[in-house]
């Protein structure tokens, strides 16, 4: 059988004059000049671009047309491992305990409450799943009981392109109540009082711009704040202890908390202390005076401040926990006794409780090499408990009551896997590559104890590295299925994450984020040298930011691996980030550099950019996925890099997209279909490093 022929894309010059320097792009016509209308109705795509991601994923379903099997029992697998009526620990609130649980074969989850002693009948809040029906995409982001727990609201967005509807729903009647919340981010707030919404409205380019206040139950949209710097996200909150209302804005460097009284929900937000660029604090309230979190005065790891409540601004701060380099405070959360934060040291994390009075303080102590931990802290501010949740590449999530006063911990739930899953015939390992410049790169290894460590074994390298995002050491239902096929799955904690606090995020940013691309290539030599893997034999992984990743690291070292996979790539980064309409680029530029007005910024992203440094060599199989109504990494990105990799690439291996016409960022929206997208991935990895094509 002859092999199926990729599409052409054609080549239309387009020459960018920009600080004295030019460039072409001949893809650029890929981008819909009415990309803002396709975000939100795909069907008004121009038809040109229509036909041409047509073709390729005709033709990326042609080439991996022999892989269906394997996919259908990927899937399979992935999906047994999956507790079909699964359930989340009931959450107390008051006289109620709040949780969801998933019907069998329901790809979306059931919202439902019962007395707090979990008598009586079941209340049914939202059934996300009947609300999905018939739809290519239906996503539930956030979801909220009002506080005293006569209505539930819910954002849901039906196209991907996070443009979210709030909808609530009287608890007494039933019904959901007329006038939805329109043009949301999906980020909102009940009052204290219950009275009323506070939400936040997306501007025409996708932003974030306005903090808006409603009547619970309907009503007239009140402007309550208004953001007038487009690099700013804004979040809005309701205090643990519930005494105030929180407007949040900022950047990857610098933010501002705005605070409203609950006990006057109506009145105007007041500045905490207003933005300095460079500097980032949060608030977290408690009892008579405000936690602050910050990084001012230079603790590059965040040290924790208390401000009073009346005054919380920069000159009453008092120093509560000092800056520890490379002990990075990722969190804190307050109850009427306690005060929990977060922590994290060399790529692991910790949970510290201190009490009220600040004398005593302890952490909950784990043992194994790796692992991840996170807080749940709940809904009940007057409360001794609070939840966690452990895991590691070996073992099952794990739920935790945890009693501060006494120190009990209470095992509430362990994640089970129906097909079965015996972490002792696995072992995970935390390794250390060395980069160019010395610095120690963590990488965590998952493999059966059986898979010999002579280079033999294909090897899936995942990464990141950038916004600060950890890459956490996980439980992953789906690393599992290439590790049972003797596969060795490795996470590398490159610079521009935080594993190692911080500064480890600075240093993998701005003017330093090639060290972010030498870590990755670190990680794979140093893998290769311990005989986990061999040239040619690596599969690379990585999604949005983590694409930009792959791209570059396939730019930089072709030779190392055996397939690319780029999951909605952030691959064309001088073009996205001098397109000050798009949704993120304003927001993104202390991330990156502003390329329309530095120079040296402009120089940097062009020598890193993976669409842009693409050149005449040989570059091993590619698979890149998008989606049509993704407003973080557009669709034109991951299909312009395929286009010019294609053209460009001198092996002849094959340059796949995956395009999904009905879904945004994330990918397909249930939890079983999103598992066919990864099945795609893995499959795409074992045909590309067993050369498939070729035998064909």
């Amino acid at each position: 059988m002859s092999r199926p022929t990729p599409p052409v894309a054609p080549k239309i010059p387009h020459v960018v004059e920009q600080l004295g320097r030019r460039r072409s792009d001949d893809y650029a016509w890929m981008k819909d000049d009415n990309w803002q209308q396709v975000m939100r109705d795909p069907a008004v795509l121009r038809p040109d671009i229509r036909a041409h991601l047509d073709a390729e994923n005709a033709y990326t379903r042609a080439l991996l047309q022999p892989t269906e099997a394997l996919q259908a029992t990927l899937f399979e697998e992935m999906k047994g491992r999956i507790k079909e009526d699964d359930a989340s620990v009931p959450a107390p609130d008051g006289p109620w305990a709040y949780y969801s649980r998933f019907n069998v074969g329901a790809q979306h989850p059931v919202y439902a409450r019962r007395r707090r002693d979990l008598s009586g009948e079941e209340q049914v809040l939202l059934d996300v799943d009947a609300l999905a029906r018939g739809k290519g995409y239906f996503q539930v982001s956030a979801v909220s009981h009002s506080p005293d727990h006569s209505l539930w609201a819910w954002a849901e967005d039906d196209q991907g392109s996070e443009y979210y509807a709030i909808r609530v729903r009287d608890l007494e009647t039933g019904a959901v109540l007329d006038g939805p919340v329109t043009s949301s981010t999906g980020d909102f707030t009940f009052s204290d009082c219950s009275r009323f919404l506070f939400w936040i409205w997306r501007d025409e380019n996708g932003r974030p711009a306005r903090v808006f206040r409603r009547p619970a139950r309907g009503g007239e949209d009140v402007l309550v704040y208004e953001e007038t710097d487009p690099g700013m996200f804004l979040s809005v909150s309701l205090s643990g202890s519930g005494r105030w209302i929180l407007i949040g804005a900022g950047d990857h460097e610098t933010s501002e908390v705005l605070l409203i009284p609950s006990s006057d929900p109506e009145a105007a937000p007041r500045v905490a202390q207003p933005r300095e660029v460079g500097v980032q604090y949060s608030l977290e309230h408690w009892n008579d005076r405000f936690i602050v979190r910050t990084n001012a005065d230079g603790a590059i790891d965040f040290k924790l401040m208390e401000a009073r409540e009346e005054d919380p601004s920069r000159a009453t701060w008092q120093e509560w926990l000092p800056h520890r380099p490379g002990i990075f405070v990722t969190g804190v959360h307050a109850f009427r006794h306690w005060l929990v934060r977060t922590e994290r040291e060399n790529a692991l994390d910790r949970i510290v409780v201190a009490n009220d009075q600040g004398l005593t303080e302890y952490p909950i102590d784990f043992a194994e090499e790796a692992f991840a931990l996170s807080l749940d802290p709940g809904y009940e501010y007057d409360t001794d408990q609070v939840r966690f949740v452990y895991n590691s590449p070996t073992t099952p999530r794990q739920w935790f009551d945890f009693d501060m006063r006494t120190r009990e911990r209470t095992l509430r739930k362990t994640q089970e896997i129906p097909s079965g899953h015996d972490p002792d015939r696995y072992v995970a390992r935390r390794l250390y590559a060395t980069a160019p410049d010395g610095e120690r790169v963590p990488v965590t290894v998952l493999m059966l104890k059986s898979t010999p460590l002579d280079g033999s074994a294909p090897l899936m390298l995942y990464g990141y590295g950038s916004y600060g995002i950890a890459m956490e050491p996980i439980f992953s239902i789906r690393h599992l299925s290439l590790v049972d096929r003797g596969w060795i799955w490795a996470t590398a904690h490159v610079r521009g994450g935080s594993e190692k606090g911080f500064g480890w995020f600075l240093d993998g940013r701005k003017e330093k984020k090639p060290n972010t691309f030498s870590d990755f290539v670190a990680c794979a030599e140093a893998l290769i040298e311990g005989g986990y893997g061999r040239a040619g034999r690596i599969a690379i992984y990585g999604g949005s930011a983590g694409g930009l990743l792959v791209g570059a690291a396939n730019n930089l070292r072709p030779d190392l691996w055996g397939a690319v996979i780029g999951a909605v790539p952030f691959v064309d980064v001088l073009n996205t980030m001098s397109d000050a309409s798009l949704p993120l680029t304003p927001p993104e530029w202390p991330e990156w550099g502003n390329p329309l007005e530095d120079p040296a910024a402009y120089d940097l992203i062009a020598s890193y950019s993976p669409y842009d440094q693409i050149a005449d060599r040989s570059y091993p199989p590619v698979l890149a996925t998008g989606g049509l109504s993704d407003p973080r990494v557009t669709y034109w990105e991951p299909a312009k890099w395929v286009a010019k990799l294609r053209e460009r690439s001198t092996s002849g291996d094959p340059i796949l997209l995956k395009m999904n016409m009905e879904a945004g960022h994330g990918g397909a929206s249930g939890r079983f279909d999103f598992l066919k997208e990864i099945a795609l991935d893995y499959a795409f990895a074992v045909w590309a490093l067993e050369r498939s094509w070729e035998k064909a």
